[in-house]
């Protein structure tokens, strides 16, 4: 997995530096760095286990992305990008928001029909619920305020409930 992570950073990086002097309007550069660092993470991030520092890494790449796509130095501030459409001018696409959607994707997909996938993640849910003690998935969701990210996503579950947490789903 740990070279996986590798080709998702590198292709970022490259996407990333696509941009960085470019003619495109913003708003165009932003779509194509969406669609080609973002699309090569979205790829990957509901199958691999991503610690919290990888993550902060894709994300400070993605900032430093967007602020190249709006040809905005490095030492700008980044608020702009990370904050919520309603607190800033800008609401850019983060790592965080991606694996919460891919997580959510996936299990859609497994729980759709009456098969063994389904039979299989049902089976992961009952066993994460009984590891964390918990009587739901709502209560695995809330007890996830009470972890850090590296200790709550040692399954798919769990990185889910924490994922979900996280964005205040």
């Amino acid at each position: 997995m740990r070279a996986t992570k590798e080709v998702v950073r590198q292709k970022i990086i490259a996407a990333r530096d696509l941009i960085k002097c470019n003619p495109l309007t913003p708003e165009l550069a932003t779509e194509l760095f969406t669609s080609k660092g973002m699309g090569i993470f979205r790829f990957s991030a509901a199958l691999i286990e991503w610690f919290e520092s990888e993550l902060n890494d894709v994300k400070r790449l993605c900032v430093q992305a967007y602020k190249n796509a709006c040809h905005l130095p490095r030492s700008s501030a980044s608020a702009l990008f990370i904050f919520p459409k309603t607190h800033a001018d800008k609401e850019s696409t983060l790592p965080l928001a991606v694996l919460t959607r891919e997580l959510l994707l996936h299990a859609k997909r497994c729980m759709r029909h009456e098969d063994v996938s389904k039979k299989i993640m049902l089976a992961g849910l009952n066993s994460t619920l009984d590891e964390w003690f918990c009587n739901s998935f709502a209560e695995l969701i809330k007890k996830m305020e009470l972890w850090k990210w590296n200790d709550a996503t040692g399954d798919f579950w769990s990185r889910l409930a924490k994922a979900l947490q996280q964005s205040n789903i």
